[in-house]
């Protein structure tokens, strides 16, 4: 699709416009110009971070004090855990009731170990953090752990083991050491046994679950990072061609057909998993390109969470366009009217703003100082596109709707974006050349000159 996209980017031009690129920024409306410092970030997610995953990605959301009932509802939900429909007898819980499917599936998977549940009574820290060792995959580094281990980390919760069962205070302690249970919730075990975990320590532990299994956000780092081009640089060169067969040769009937005019193949193991309120990815091919945005980004003190998404682009290469040259990272396969499909490596990369303000400044930012105007217009980075390709799972200011049109087969999963009007016809055609794939058609948020190539316009 972008490949295609890039083709015609090549093609295209406007008249020249004698306007400086700083004063078409400082005039875009709704773009500020730089504080005189970079509001601070944190390096790590905190409650508020937690807090907003879970209520957007899974409607949960604490508020006062909360039971361990409750509790394992959530911890269920975010493992996915689900009950297999086995008998498993509670001496406190009938089968019948509301909390029984999760304290069953969690039962199962041996987050909990016991034949009674206390599903009514209020949550307290340390039964949280019980349960969250388990369901974090952390029991077998707990077993490890010496009296000399424990004493030490419990210390930091002014607690003593012997309160505690030799198992409980192996648990906590290990809570302590991995970072589990963050330090600024120490002080909610000191003051007693009895008092009830804070929705922020609740929402926090349920957070630390996801991370340890693998469910939360997936990035290389954050913008301001001293290190992120480094890390930038290394995922683009341990990317290459994505290889799904099944998927790619539906695909390309697909583009043989007409049916669509370029699709994209990723892995769904690079999926951002972000806040879709905050972030936003952004399409290239050029590596420079990429590191000179990230460079933009902090010119303009704007912090993100960044994720490197590899990503191959499938187009119709015609054969006017003269003899195609292969390398590792660019293949075409000629097909039967004389023209090629051409596979280029390319890459997504997805932000995760700290506020939905700096969000909203993106558009501004690229379209003064990354959308190509002009065969010849100064200061704009490197290898900037004539339409640039951007996109918000949520509304946007200034942003078109169009379709995603998305097949998948395991973690391979290929789209295509169109026009509305277009998609109903796009995934009928798809579901007919890959009857055995996960089809999902959604509508999102684009850039305004990506939407004008999609109908057909050259700026």
């Amino acid at each position: 699709m972008s490949g295609n996209v890039k083709k015609r980017r090549t093609a295209w031009a406007k008249p020249f416009i004698a306007l400086s690129v700083g004063a078409a920024l400082l005039a875009s409306p709704g773009l500020a110009a730089p504080a005189a410092a970079a509001a601070a970030t944190s390096a790590y997610e905190d409650a508020a971070d937690y807090s907003l995953f879970l209520e957007e990605k899974y409607a949960i959301d604490y508020q006062g004090v909360a039971t361990k009932g409750q509790y394992l509802e959530s911890v269920a939900d975010v493992l996915g855990a689900r009950h297999s429909g086995a008998e498993v007898a509670f001496r406190d819980l009938n089968a019948d009731g509301d909390v029984y499917p999760a304290a069953a599936a969690l039962y199962e998977q041996g987050v909990l170990t016991a034949d009674t549940v206390g599903a009514e009574k209020k949550l307290t820290p340390a039964a949280a953090v019980f349960v969250t060792v388990k369901a974090a995959g952390l029991q077998e580094l707990a077993n490890t752990y010496p009296q000399e281990k424990i004493d030490r980390a419990l210390a930091k919760l002014k607690r003593k083991s012997a309160a505690l069962t030799p198992q409980a205070a192996k648990e906590l302690a290990a809570a302590v050491d991995t970072g589990l249970l963050p330090a600024e919730y120490y002080g909610e075990f000191y003051a007693g046994a009895g008092q009830p975990a804070s929705p922020e320590l609740i929402e926090t532990l349920l957070g630390k679950i996801l991370t340890f299994n693998g469910k939360y956000k997936r990035y290389i780092g954050y913008v301001s990072d001293h290190d992120i081009v480094a890390k930038l640089t290394a995922a683009y060169a341990s990317s290459g061609l994505i290889a799904a067969p099944e998927l790619r040769d539906a695909a390309d009937a697909a583009l043989r057909q007409n049916l669509v005019t370029g699709y994209n193949l990723k892995d769904s193991r690079f999926d951002p998993n972000f806040v879709q309120s905050l972030s936003l990815t952004y399409s290239h091919d050029n590596l420079k390109h990429a590191i000179q945005l990230i460079g933009l980004l902090r010119s303009e003190y704007i912090d993100a969470k960044v994720q490197f998404e590899p990503k191959t682009s499938a187009f119709i290469y015609l054969k006017e366009w003269g003899e195609p040259q292969e390398t590792e990272d660019y293949r075409v396969v000629q097909i039967e009217n004389g023209n090629y499909i051409a596979y280029a490596k390319e890459y997504d990369i997805s932000f995760e703003f700290e506020r939905a303000a700096d969000k909203e400044k993106f558009d501004a930012i690229v379209t003064a100082y990354a959308k190509k105007d002009s065969d010849d217009e100064p200061n704009l980075l490197a290898g900037s596109w004539w339409q640039p390709l951007y996109y918000s799972l949520t509304e946007l200011d200034n942003y078109e709707v169009i379709t995603n049109n998305k097949f998948s087969d395991g973690r391979y999963y290929v789209q295509s974006f169109s026009l509305n009007d277009d998609a109903a016809a796009v995934a009928e055609g798809f579901r007919r050349l890959a009857p055995d794939a996960k089809a999902e058609s959604y509508r999102f948020w684009v850039d305004k000159p990506f939407f004008r190539y999609l109908n057909g316009e050259s700026e």
